[in-house]
């Protein structure tokens, strides 16, 4: 039976999209998982994936137009299947037969009507009270399957207005603020704090106060499966992980006077990253909850125990912050249950390093004159330009001359970019992030040195948006601050190469038939042979060494 794919919401602000490219056409056969097209949202220009197996039957909105979140992007089905009905309007028909082929876009997954949201079965009981809105689990960044609940900041029974935070909620690269798109009464929360569900899962459900919303939760189905909730008395059940008492969904905290502090999973992971002593925060939250807003916002009161925040210091630097005494002679394995960050980056990379044919090509740079042109530029007044920067900006004008290093394999064409987006790899506590220099080449040293700061900083702090680690073209993969000479890197796709930078190390070297003390550096490109050549790569390189060895042709 056909499905209806509606313009999905690629980030959390975006209201419409504009079809940049259509890499499929009406008649050919779609696989799940294959590139449908590639649309512009408010942030940045996303490959949209498919959901669904079948033939794409028809087209709704052409190549370089805009339309809102929700409209008729496409139909897949059978092949000559008739979809007339569907067509009528040119808006998905609410059919009066089942309706299985309901949008199964995850990347829409913000607040859907529930007679949308929710596939409906041949019973009639499947159909919602008037007003009721099924929310679900959203896909907040484009690699997210499953989503944690970090924290809920409203319980059953609360109001909510349009653009209230119901959720924080732990993707595979951020915790971030999961916003209202509906206004009511919270009736039902399908998933606790700290339990994760798939992309789609049944969240909470919206609307008026006083609606029995039971069966709504017991006939919430996806991809076949009920909800973990009960259908007997599910209002009852939602209310339990709003229960502060319940000592599994607020972490309770003894203090020397015995008191219990209330405070959110999430707030207390902050507040031990940051070494705050969670005594001397004042909760805004219900019954003195201590919440996220609370640590971003608690400045310590000066106190005479300057040894204890000593130790605080230090034990912000240990990981683990305790360690397990382990006696001679005995083996002793912690578990220690892996992120949504750490499994997706697992994930993503064994199936790049499986899937594309990797080979590197090292080459080494004189830094002489980058070190001296560096000294130069950061003597300036207010400016601070790293070595990184000026890879960042040599390989951003570099690609500009190979554009077929700048490029994404398909399986029927290969996309070459002429737009410039870099990512540059930061190490955090869980993994790693990559966020996105957009028209990187058409920055500055300085422009480059700023946003890479700003970018990084909130990267280690999780406040990046998804919208700021997609639509990467290319890859930086800086060692170099921790020693590290020469080392190789994983692609990270859909990007066709990646570059590793090593240390700068002096040695001897050869200058004008002589030896003396240089300074080198070594980088290596990881390249996906599918699409990048060992010519072409060996080209790119070239290129590169032009610009760092002379950083002045940089500034033309």
């Amino acid at each position: 039976m056909a499905t209806v794919v509606t313009m999905p919401r690629l980030s959390d602000t975006m209201t419409e999209g504009t079809v940049a490219t259509w890499l499929k056409k009406v008649g050919d056969k779609i696989s799940e998982g294959d590139i449908l097209a590639e649309i512009e949202t408010d942030k940045a220009t996303m490959e949209f994936e498919s959901f669904n197996a079948g033939t794409l039957l028809h087209i709704g909105i052409e190549a370089g137009q805009t339309a809102p979140v929700d409209s008729l992007l496409a139909i897949i089905g059978n092949e000559g299947e008739d979809i007339s009905g569907l067509l009528k309007g040119d808006a998905p028909a609410k059919s009066e037969d089942k309706k299985e082929e309901a949008p199964k876009e995850a990347d829409q997954a913000v607040t859907k009507p529930a007679a949308e949201a929710a596939p409906k079965k041949e019973t009639a009981s499947a159909e919602l009270p008037a007003g009721v809105t099924v929310v679900t689990m959203p896909r907040l960044s484009d690699t997210m399957t499953d989503g944690t609940v970090a924290t809920w900041l409203k319980k059953v029974g609360d109001k909510v207005s349009e653009g209230d935070i119901l959720a924080e909620i732990e993707t595979d690269k951020a915790t971030m603020e999961f916003e209202s798109f509906n206004s009511g009464t919270l009736l039902f929360v399908g998933i606790k704090e700290g339990e994760t569900a798939p992309v789609d899962s049944l969240l909470a459900i919206i609307g008026p106060e006083g609606t029995d919303v039971s069966g709504v939760a017991a006939n919430f189905v996806k991809g076949g499966a009920a909800p973990a909730a009960s259908s007997e008395k599910a209002e009852t059940e939602s209310e339990k992980p709003a229960d502060p008492e319940k000592k599994e969904e607020q972490p309770v905290e003894v203090v020397s006077d015995g008191k219990r502090i209330f405070i959110s999973p999430l707030a207390k992971k902050m507040a031990e990253d940051k070494g705050i002593n969670i005594s001397q925060v004042k909760g805004s939250g219900e019954n003195g909850r201590i919440v996220k807003a609370d640590i971003e916002n608690f400045k310590p009161v000066a106190a005479p125990q300057q040894a204890t925040a000593t130790s605080e210091a230090k034990s912000e630097l240990a990981a683990p912050a305790v360690k397990p005494f382990v006696p001679a002679g005995e083996t002793y394995t912690e578990e220690v249950k892996n992120s949504q960050m750490r499994k997706t980056i697992a994930r993503r990379l064994s199936e790049s390093k499986f899937t594309a044919p990797h080979y590197y090509l090292t080459i080494e740079l004189d830094m002489d004159n980058a070190i001296a042109s560096r000294n130069s530029i950061n003597s300036i007044p207010n400016t601070k330009v790293s070595f990184n920067d000026m890879v960042i900006k040599a390989c951003a004008m570099a690609l500009k001359k190979h554009p077929k290093v700048n490029s994404t394999w398909k399986d029927d064409v290969t996309l070459i970019h002429h737009h410039v987006h870099i990512g540059v790899a930061v190490a955090v506590e869980d993994g790693l992030l990559v966020p996105v220099l957009k028209f990187a080449d058409q920055l500055s040293l300085t422009q480059i040195g700023t946003n890479v700061k700003d970018v990084a900083g909130r990267a280690k702090t999780k406040k990046l948006q998804p919208a700021e680690m997609e639509g990467s073209t290319f890859t930086v993969s800086n060692l170099g601050m921790f020693g590290i000479s020469e080392f190789t890197s994983i692609i990270n796709q859909p990007n066709s190469a990646i570059l590793s930078v090593g240390a700068i190390v002096e040695q001897p070297v050869v200058k004008n038939g002589q030896i003396v003390v240089g300074n080198v550096m070594k980088v290596t490109l990881a390249c996906d042979h599918r699409t990048v050549d060992g010519a072409t790569g060996s080209e790119f390189l070239q290129t590169l060494r032009q610009y760092l060895e002379n950083p002045v042709t940089m500034l033309a």
